[in-house]
Order: structure tokens, then C-alpha cells, then sequence
């Protein structure tokens, strides 16, 4: 069941579901907006040009209010909203058709687990061959929260727990699973 504006907005005033900072306009009629943070995460190049999956990739963290994007360009970026859930609600992270219009793709990997705490690091990318400027504090995206059937047997504890700012990819943690 995905949520409404009223069970939102009653989840943030009893505390169930932690959106912080967030003004009641940022509340749609099925999500919530989220805002572009100030912190970018810049993949760095590999000497080899490959990436392996197994070691930890190296990247540049900036804070910026302002970042181009270059045609083309990645760049993991986070929200200025820090956010909890409880163990009975799932998030989906999608982007605004608007940006997406302009070439903008929002994520590739948004899913929020029941038991989430910290900031949203999202995946852009350019798919134009212009420049696009981002700025921090704009609206680059939402959130469409569903309950799940029963509270989850293990809510989300995993290695992006409480994490602040544009977090770099920590899939060389996952060892060898089947």
C-alpha cells in the first residue's frame, strides 16, 4: 500500500517516520520531495580503466553548492533530508519527470529498506550532450513510501546505516555471495 499526504504527514508528526529538515510543502499527495545536498562524490579513474568489484573504489568528495555536470558525467550526490523509517515501511527514490526531460537521470538504485536510517545518496547522470547545473537545495527527486504486509524480521542494518553526505560504493564489502 503506498502512502497518502495524511499518513505522511501524521508518520512525521508522531515521529514513526523521520524526515528532517522537511517543510510541509515538500508533502505531495503520494511522496515526499527531496532535496539536492551539497556533498558529490566523483569516481575517481582507475589507472587499468576498470573497476573491480572486489576493492574499494576511490573517489573524490567536494562540497559545493553549485556542481556541473558534464555531458555524459556520473556523480553520486545525497539529500539534504536525513531520514528514518520504521521496520513496516519501504521508500522507492524516483526522479522528476521535469529533470529527466532534460536529461537528468535521478537513480539507478533506489530502494529504501524498512529500518534505514541516514541520508539518500543518489546515482546522476547526463544523458545530454549539455552541461547541466545543479544546485544544492533543489527539488531533484521524491520518495513513495509502501508499507509492507508485516513488520520486516530484520530491519536494514546494513553498511550504508547512518550514512551523511555522497557515500562511494562499498560493494567490495559484500565478499563472494551466490
Amino acid at each position: 500500500m503506498i502512502l497518502s499526504d495524511k499518513t505522511i504527514l501524521e508518520m512525521t508528526e508522531s515521529g514513526r517516520l523521520v524526515i528532517k529538515p522537511l517543510e510541509r510543502g515538500q508533502i505531495q499527495p503520494a511522496s515526499v520531495d527531496i532535496r539536492l545536498g551539497n556533498t558529490f562524490c566523483i569516481v575517481d579513474d582507475s589507472p587499468t580503466g576498470i573497476i573491480t568489484l572486489d576493492r574499494e573504489v576511490s573517489c573524490k568528495t567536494i562540497q559545493t553548492s553549485t556542481y556541473l555536470l558534464l555531458p555524459g558525467q556520473f556523480v553520486l550526490a545525497t539529500t539534504v533530508e536525513y531520514f528514518e523509517l520504521p521496520d513496516d515501511l519501504t521508500a522507492f527514490v524516483e526522479g522528476r519527470s521535469s529533470l529527466g526531460r532534460t536529461g537528468l537521470f535521478i537513480q539507478n538504485a533506489g530502494w529504501v529498506d524498512p529500518g534505514f536510517k541516514g541520508e539518500i545518496t543518489l546515482e546522476l547522470y547526463n544523458a545530454n550532450r549539455c552541461a547541466i547545473e545543479l544546485k544544492a537545495g533543489r527539488r531533484i527527486g521524491q520518495l513513495v513510501f509502501a508499507k509492507t504486509d508485516t513488520p520486516v524480521l530484520n530491519p536494514y542494518n546494513g553498511k550504508y546505516q547512518g550514512q551523511k553526505g555522497a557515500t562511494a560504493s562499498k560493494v567490495f564489502m559484500d565478499g563472494d555471495i551466490c
